[in-house]
């Protein structure tokens, strides 16, 4: 019974990273869509959407079939419980990478995008969803915490996004519509980030039974007027 349930718990582990490369494939190919003006690529990402909610209800299934029929012990029942809620963030996240792609396809944003580090946000935003992956999957407590740390970069990111697109918008007004659907796209990266924090989150509670506190180093700095 032992070898039959460790080789469903290898399939679930199995499951959650090829649902994962399907989330970083929605979120590059709704990126590639916005830089490229491309909507062959919008349309990629919304189909993967679809595949992502396929493999949610599938690693549903298996979860629910290890609670019932295996009776699993503790630290198997914490991995199982947390691959649940983290499914759910990544399902998430495909509608996320899917909504940027629908701005795409509605609205030419060549004009807007040039003044933003949309590139940049969605690079961490995906390294982010991987590395929480790569956590699950190889019990890795260091790696979880590094990515909740990580999602200080992201919402810099953001932040930095929405100064300059508000410069944007005194200066050329007449792209006021493109500046505010941008401002949604780094919305939803800033999302995307979120809910890579909180898999990580679901990853450390599965190892050591804690929900994980966020204790990131301060970062240093040799500017004696930036420590002031």
């Amino acid at each position: 019974m032992r070898a039959k349930f460790d080789s469903q718990l290898e399939k679930l582990h199995t499951d959650l990273i090829e649902m994962g490369a399907l989330c970083e494939q929605a979120i590059r190919f709704a990126i590639e869509a916005l830089i490229q003006n491309d909507i062959t690529l919008a349309h990629k990402a919304i189909d993967i959407e679809k595949s992502i909610d396929d493999m949610e209800r599938e690693i549903e299934s298996l979860c629910l079939k290890l609670l019932l029929q295996q009776q699993p012990v503790a630290k198997d029942l914490r991995q199982i419980s947390a691959a649940l809620k983290m499914i759910t963030d990544m399902e998430r996240i495909g509608d996320q990478a899917a909504d940027i792609a629908e701005i795409v396809t509605f609205i030419d944003l060549s004009e807007g995008r040039k003044y933003v580090h949309i590139p940049e946000m969605a690079e961490a935003a995906s390294k982010m969803v991987t590395e929480s992956i790569n956590a699950f999957v190889r019990g890795d407590v260091e790696l979880a915490r590094q990515v909740i740390c990580n999602d200080d970069i992201v919402d810099n990111l953001f932040n930095r996004i929405k100064t300059e697109l508000s410069g944007v918008i005194s200066k050329e007004p007449e792209i006021g519509e493109q500046v505010i659907d941008i401002l949604m796209i780094a919305k939803y990266l800033e999302r995307i980030g979120d809910h890579a924090t909180n898999i990580a989150g679901w990853v450390e509670f599965s190892i050591t039974g804690q929900h994980a506190q966020k204790s990131c180093p301060v970062k240093q700095t040799d500017n004696p007027q930036e420590k002031e």
